[in-house]
């Protein structure tokens, strides 16, 4: 069966998850020293779900583009 165009996801569409798995929020609270091995699952503190914002780049104009714009309007 194939999948719709719609439903594929792209490389650049891909966005942040604002759920963990049980797995990520251990790893996270042994990180932060939350979690020890006596801790039970249950009434498992919560954990921020880190949020990555790709900055935008900046375009670069060449020296040359600006010298010829210069001499352009002379």
């Amino acid at each position: 069966m194939t999948l719709d165009k719609s439903l594929k996801v792209r490389a650049g569409s891909i966005k942040t998850r604002n759920v963990l798995t049980r797995a990520e929020r251990i790893k996270r609270l042994q990180d932060i020293d939350k979690w020890s091995e006596d801790s039970i699952v249950v009434g498992m503190a919560k954990v921020r779900v880190p949020k990555i914002s790709l900055k935008k780049k900046k375009k670069v104009k060449k020296e040359d583009e600006g010298d010829d714009k210069k001499k352009k309007k002379k």
